[in-house]
């Protein structure tokens, strides 16, 4: 008889190999230097970034280029909550999440009225009408920026460091395991969907306005979590730098070499994009024209991705979120 399965060796070599990984992050601060902490922190919450953006452009079907808006209202929420509130940093983090995902309800409601590249250009509006607003109000440092030192005085330096980390692991392993959860329930089928055709997945009952609606808001709670956690680590912040285009352009070079549309992509663009930027950045500007020939280059012969070149010729799958059907021996036999 024929059965339906959904794991695969692969996978469960995969849980295998992701809790080995974490466990080695959780454990560094007793081994580690601070320098190699602080980069395993960056890698980790640009693969939640990476995971994010993912999930709205590859599932969603919602290509924004203005999720640093979100980023930079999270590292503000430092300012605001940590020196003028007292505080704590790290409570800070969720409580980032939280206020994003709040402003992103009347944010959606203006852009999604527009379509295609319309509503890609009205996330970067706006972004910058939210970098604007911030610039001009003085009491949040205005557009020289702060510093956000005070909110860690009295916290011992390895507690700060071990505890950033640890909340990395936590929003980069989150973010990842989050959208495989949700990709294999019924609403991640919904949404894959509602990215294939609007009018296919209207005509079977899949409430796309729903789908899309949940997709952005927690795009934009992740990205607020994640812009706290970031502007912890540097403990200074400024509009240009915490609504940087920068923080967009990251994700979208590690989510289309990596291969848009999985979850394994973003993990492997991830390590290619750090790998590049080891190797390149004592160029100087020629690291950032390497970076953009390099996404120009995929886009016009790889547009599935290094993952998906892979998966595709050795039938390879971490994160499996279809179903697959196996034939019994004696039909498979047969055929």
């Amino acid at each position: 008889m024929p059965t339906i399965e959904r794991s695969t060796y692969a996978n469960q070599a995969g849980w295998m190999l992701a809790l080995l990984l974490v466990l080695f992050a959780l454990s560094t601060p007793w081994w580690t230097e601070r320098s190699s902490q602080r980069l395993l922190t960056e890698i980790l919450y640009t693969l939640s970034l990476a995971q994010l953006w993912n999930l709205m452009a590859g599932y969603g079907g919602l290509l924004s280029v203005g999720q640093q808006g979100y980023i930079g209202l999270g590292g503000y929420c430092l300012v605001v909550m940590g020196l003028q509130w007292g505080l704590n940093p790290f409570i800070i983090v969720p409580l980032a999440g939280l206020v994003a995902a709040v402003v992103a309800i009347p944010t959606a409601a203006i852009l999604f009225r527009l379509r295609g590249a319309y509503f890609a250009v009205g996330t970067w509006v706006m972004a910058e009408v939210f970098r604007l607003l911030v610039a001009n109000t003085a009491s949040v440092g205005g557009g020289s920026g702060t510093s956000i030192t005070r909110t860690v005085t009295g916290m011992a330096v390895w507690w700060r460091e071990s505890m950033t980390l640890w909340l990395a692991v936590v929003l980069g392993g989150g973010a990842t395991l989050a959208v495989y959860a949700l990709l294999r329930s019924r609403h991640g089928l919904a949404l894959t969907a509602v990215r294939d055709s609007e009018t296919a997945a209207e005509s079977l009952g899949v409430s796309v306005n729903r789908m899309k609606w949940f997709v952005y808001i927690v795009a934009a709670a992740g990205c607020g979590m994640v812009g706290a956690l970031i502007f912890i680590t540097k403990l200074r912040i400024a509009p240009e730098a915490a609504f940087s285009m920068d923080w967009t352009a990251a994700m979208f070079f590690i989510v289309i070499i990596g291969g848009i549309g999985t979850v394994e992509g973003p993990i492997v663009g991830t390590f290619i994009y750090f790998l590049l930027r080891q190797f390149l950045s004592d160029y100087g500007s020629w690291y950032l024209i390497v970076l953009g020939g390099v996404a120009v280059g995929f886009m016009l012969w790889l547009p599935q991705g290094v993952w998906g070149l892979i998966s595709h010729r050795f039938d390879i799958q971490f994160f499996p979120v279809q179903r697959r059907v196996r034939l019994g021996a004696s039909q498979e036999a047969q055929s």
